[in-house]
């Protein structure tokens, strides 16, 4: 049987009309290239939809179509309503202890955005100290970053309107709860830092766009300021700047004695920085080079006077930890625990005890050491999952994380770090049975032979049944970034309906560390594609999946990826699901922070970059004659990190080529961006849109309980 039978043949339901595609305007535009001739007929989709009303009109044209055909889907409504129930569960933030006050955000279970709450000692009353579901009607404005100062009088937080990647700043006073006076604007992919004396805090912040162009200009000259509480924005103190460099980002942290400003530069999405150090102790100290040059990774964890420890791949490609001295910044640094076989991802200073967290195989790993590295016992994490957290300090023992897996809510714990001593702060009651369903980890080869991890989530009973299900396949691949366990409601939804979960951990991620990256960037980066390819391959072969049953999707990096296989192997895949993905490689580095992806794409305006980009730019090669997958893109009006021109440009090229007879329509957000901050009632609508797109075209029956 063939794919195309296959996925006919499982349909039960009535075939859905296809909506008649809006029209939309070619332009005769090539531009020549070293030496090759790259049309580009929809660049006048790249207009801000504010701004531009021929772009305004095409998306509303699109959404008409597409949400009328997705009001149509078997089962979405009852999807969405499964969803909702699974999302209604208290959840907990790692709390953060500043003084003797505990921060927290938690969420009663529905509320779009998380509320902040505070208690006075660890078993003081509950106190409600902001809640950001009153700062929009519509939820879709959220408290982004907040920090306590280090006596916890004051409580710094970052609004974030519409999904944009500004943010503003604001103060409360937390005994009173109430808002000061103080508001900072025309601040972007900052660190936030208080003085040790609580007067104030260090911030990154770029210069205000022109009017009309927020969400599209490309950001330079980031620079580091100190803003003192109680005073206008326009009385901040500019900390550093680099005007021979404005490409380079800044980001500022004060040691925990407050004797230190550490200031960390890089270039871009790498993780590679330059280190300079600024005494606070001296009025008007100079800024003193720590680390010269961006070659490697560099975090800092604390400090014991003038020894300062950092989480580096400096001759440890996978991690180690190592110390440098801030006296003297020219001495070597000093190795204090070496690389290991897994890949170093975290490390906190908490009481007398450094806190390392390894990944294992896409899994947490935390043991102790002391302050000269030498061990002391494993962190008693509860299973195989993900922990985060192990905020902390140095005297104090005293630190929380949460654990979570794929079909176990994060639960946070109270650790101990002198004792060992674990007790469970805050558990969520769930609304299913975790014991129904199953996780395996299996490793598949891809095209070149290397051994790719994969993990697979399924109902018990579904396992056990041996036959091939409609699978649900997700990647990334990119940036150093790790696939690792955690549980989501809407993935759930999709595994308790009888759906197999896959999570491939794909080169270009950052789960075996720098070469595991190394292998999936730049000249690389077909590999990403190769192994995503392959774990499709795998699915079938091995009789999870079979033929048109396999659905694909991918998030912004993730997006490309999905949209690159779909190109090159379009026959393997019945639906796919490219969310705010970038679509047009050869002209990512013009928008907001797309200057910044160079570290893993490589530059547009470099021939042997450009050959490569153009190789697999998901707009550039549409297979105009070759029968696709139905295709869902979606992506939002205020994404200011990945542009919805890339979204828009792609999609129509799918809607204007032959490509047989399944849909391909985009769904755009209103009011919401790249994914950060989107109130809760906008995650399921957009989850159950996608997922009961995908179970139509993958045959799953919805509706199970």
């Amino acid at each position: 049987m063939t794919a195309t039978t296959a996925a006919t043949a499982i349909h039960a339901a009535p075939p859905i009309k296809l909506p008649a595609y809006p029209a939309t305007r070619r332009q005769a535009l090539v531009e020549t290239q070293f030496g090759v001739a790259v049309a580009d007929p929809y660049r006048w989709l790249e207009n801000d939809v504010r701004v531009d009303a021929d772009v305004r009109q095409w998306v509303e044209a699109e959404n008409e179509a597409t949400f009328a055909y997705l009001k149509a889907l078997p089962g979405r409504e009852a999807l969405r309503a499964r969803m909702a129930a699974l999302y209604s569960y208290e959840r907990f933030g790692t709390p953060r202890k500043a003084g003797n006050r505990y921060f927290y955000t938690r969420n009663s279970g529905l509320q779009n955005q998380s509320p902040l709450y505070v208690r006075e000692g660890l078993d003081g009353p509950q106190r409600l100290l902001l809640d950001p579901n009153g700062f929009a009607a519509d939820g879709a404005t959220a408290l982004a970053e907040w920090l306590p100062s280090e006596d916890g009088r004051y409580l710094l937080y970052a609004v974030q309107d519409g999904g944009t990647d500004w943010r503003v700043l604001h103060t409360i006073d937390v005994a009173s709860g109430k808002t000061l006076d103080d508001v900072v604007q025309w601040v972007k992919f900052s660190e936030l830092s208080w003085s040790h004396a609580g007067t104030g805090f260090y911030y990154s912040r770029f210069d205000p766009p022109a009017d009309g162009d927020k969400f599209q200009a490309t950001v330079e000259n980031q620079r580091i300021w100190f803003h003192t509480v109680g005073t206008p924005q326009a009385q901040d103190r500019l900390i550093y700047e680099t005007p021979k460099r404005p490409d380079l980002m800044h980001q500022a942290k004060v040691t925990d004695d407050g004797r230190w400003l550490l200031i960390t530069s890089s270039t871009g999405t790498d993780e590679r920085y330059e280190l300079t150090l600024i005494s606070l102790e001296k009025e008007g100290a100079r800024p003193v080079k720590l680390v010269k040059g961006f070659d490697y990774e560099w975090a800092l964890i604390g400090n014991v006077g003038d020894t300062l420890y950092f989480r580096t791949t400096a001759g440890a490609a996978r991690g180690q930890l190592v110390t440098l001295d801030a006296a003297r910044p020219g001495r070597r640094m000093r190795v204090l625990v070496p690389e290991r076989a897994q890949t170093l991802v975290g490390a906190s200073m908490i009481g007398s005890r450094i806190v390392l967290a390894y990944l294992s195989n896409a899994r947490t790993v935390a043991v102790l050491a002391d302050l000269e590295g030498r061990p002391r016992g494993d962190v008693p994490l509860p299973g195989i999952g993900s922990a985060a957290g192990f905020r902390g300090k140095w005297g104090d023992p005293e630190t929380f994380f949460a654990f979570s897996g794929f079909t176990t809510p994060s639960t946070i714990y109270r650790f101990n770090v002198e004792t060992g001593e674990t007790g469970i702060f805050a558990q969520p009651r769930l609304a299913f049975d975790p014991a129904a369903f199953v996780t395996e980890q299996v490793f598949y080869p891809s095209k070149d032979g290397t051994e790719i991890p994969m993990f697979i989530v399924r109902r018990k009973d579904v396992a056990a049944a041996g036959k091939g299900a409609p699978t649900l396949l997700y990647g990334y691949g990119g940036f150093n970034i790790s696939q690792t366990p955690g549980f989501s409601p809407t993935r759930l939804a999709w595994v308790e309906q009888g759906g197999v979960l896959a999570i491939a951990n794909l080169r270009g991620g950052g789960e075996y560390g720098k070469a595991w990256h190394d292998a999936g960037r730049l000249s690389n980066k077909q590999n990403v594609f190769d192994d995503f390819i392959s774990a499709g391959e795998y699915l079938i072969a091995n009789g999870y999946t079979g033929a048109g049953q396999l659905a694909v999707e991918g998030r912004s990096n993730g997006g490309l990826l999905v949209g690159a296989v779909v190109n090159q192997r379009p026959d393997l895949f019945a639906a796919a699901l490219p969310v705010v993905g970038v679509m047009d490689m050869l002209r990512f580095d013009r928008f907001t922070a797309g200057r910044y992806w160079v570290d893993d794409y490589g530059y547009p305006d470099r021939e042997e970059d450009f050959r490569n980009l153009i190789a697999y730019s998901p707009y550039h090669n549409v297979r105009d004659g070759v029968r696709y997958p139905a295709i869902l893109v979606a992506t939002a009006d205020t994404d200011d990190r990945v542009v919805p021109g890339h979204s828009f440009k792609y999609t129509a090229a799918l809607q204007h080529a032959d490509l047989g007879d399944r849909p391909r329509l985009i769904r755009i957000e209103t009011r919401a961006g790249h994914g950060s901050g989107k109130p809760v009632d906008k995650i399921i609508d957009e989850f159950a849109d996608m997922y009961s797109f995908a179970a139509y075209w993958t045959g799953l029956k919805l509706g199970a309980k």
